[in-house]
């Protein structure tokens, strides 16, 4: 089992910035992928970024230059920086760890919010 931890939403004025934290702690592959994905109310959850262990991330043609998706292995942790943060953005960001065995693990969310 692998469980993951989010931490970092909150309420930020559009063009603020916010960085989402994520910890995975368990029975995690050496290698990995980790990932954000978000859901707005009424829509589906949609991918937002991934990066693989030891590998280059892919970001979701919606955020590219505006979030970065970054991890440090040594502490099972994903980070995704949010810059540039528009109304649209509004959603609850949900952590995503998928293990080597194909195993696809969720955190429990944190809501992002842009407004004024």
């Amino acid at each position: 089992q692998v469980q993951l931890v989010e931490s970092g939403g909150g309420l930020v004025q559009p063009g603020g910035s916010l960085r989402l934290s994520c910890a995975a702690s368990g029975s995690i592959s050496s290698f990995n992928y980790m990932g954000w994905y978000r859901q707005a109310p009424g829509k589906q959850r949609e991918l937002v970024a991934h990066i693989p262990t030891g590998g280059t991330a892919n970001y979701a043609d919606f955020v590219k230059g505006r979030f970065t998706i970054s991890r440090d292995n040594a502490k099972n942790t994903v980070y995704l920086q949010m810059n540039s943060l528009k109304p649209e953005d509004t959603a609850v960001y949900y952590c995503n760890l998928l293990n080597l065995n194909g195993m696809d693990y969720w955190g429990k969310g944190t809501l992002v919010t842009v407004s004024s």
